[in-house]
């Protein structure tokens, strides 16, 4: 059995806003064994194509390799725009060594609902795919729940958005803020089929045969990046 433990501690300021949340990266930035194209840093993965579309959208023209560089463009990004990312999964066992969100045993799970509390300026939260088994959303609704809390549906439609009060320590007693969550399309490549689905993809691809699933998360993230 592979036990498989996140690598980064979360990434968040004071002034942070929108919070990436996922699962784990892949095991190889837990054994060290990253490939070529990977960066040792959240999101890392070359393949999992997160800094891909934030790339494009911004026109960063990021490194991708194994250096301090290519960590420290992702960080600068990050602070310029107050995002900050926390994984909502601490660490999990494997019985295979893959990067399966569905191969994932005796899973722990992040307080991400503290973090919320002492980082009162997180006003949104991107969830890097949805509700399906073992997701972030999905873990995320488990980890409300042990706070009697539970998320508000606002737009049923992919990206789907939700929202859920929380108290503010720092605040007035009784006194809460509403956070906003955004399920965006998986940046995996097994989220292709899925989005090829979408009423909205079809529509586009049929206007230019060129569109592919890349552009259609690159014009879905531009909305919230």
């Amino acid at each position: 059995m592979f036990f498989h433990k996140h690598p980064y501690e979360p990434f968040i300021n004071n002034d942070t806003k929108k919070l990436i949340v996922g699962t784990l990266p892949p095991p190889r930035f837990s054994t060290g064994k990253l490939l070529e194209k990977d960066v040792d840093f959240c999101y890392g993965s070359y393949y999992n194509s997160l800094w891909l579309f934030i790339d494009k959208i911004h026109n960063l023209n990021l490194r991708y390799d194994n250096s301090q560089d290519a960590i420290n463009e992702r960080k600068q990004f990050l602070i310029e725009h107050k995002i900050g990312v926390c994984d909502i999964v601490e660490s999990a066992e494997r019985e295979k060594i893959d990067a399966s969100d569905l191969g994932m045993q005796n899973i722990k799970l992040r307080d991400v609902v503290d973090y919320l509390k002492q980082y009162p300026n997180i006003e949104t939260i991107l969830f890097t795919g949805g509700n399906s088994k073992n997701g972030p959303e999905y873990f995320f609704r488990r980890h409300l729940k042990a706070y009697n809390l539970k998320l508000e549906l606002v737009k049923n439609e992919v990206p789907r958005i939700h929202q859920f009060s929380l108290c503010h320590p720092e605040r007035v007693s009784g006194s809460q803020r509403t956070i906003k969550t955004v399920s965006l399309s998986s940046g995996s490549g097994a989220a292709n089929i899925s989005i090829s689905r979408l009423p909205l993809y079809k529509q586009l691809k049929a206007k230019d045969p060129n569109f592919n699933t890349f552009d259609f998360r690159v014009l879905q993230y531009s909305e919230f990046f």
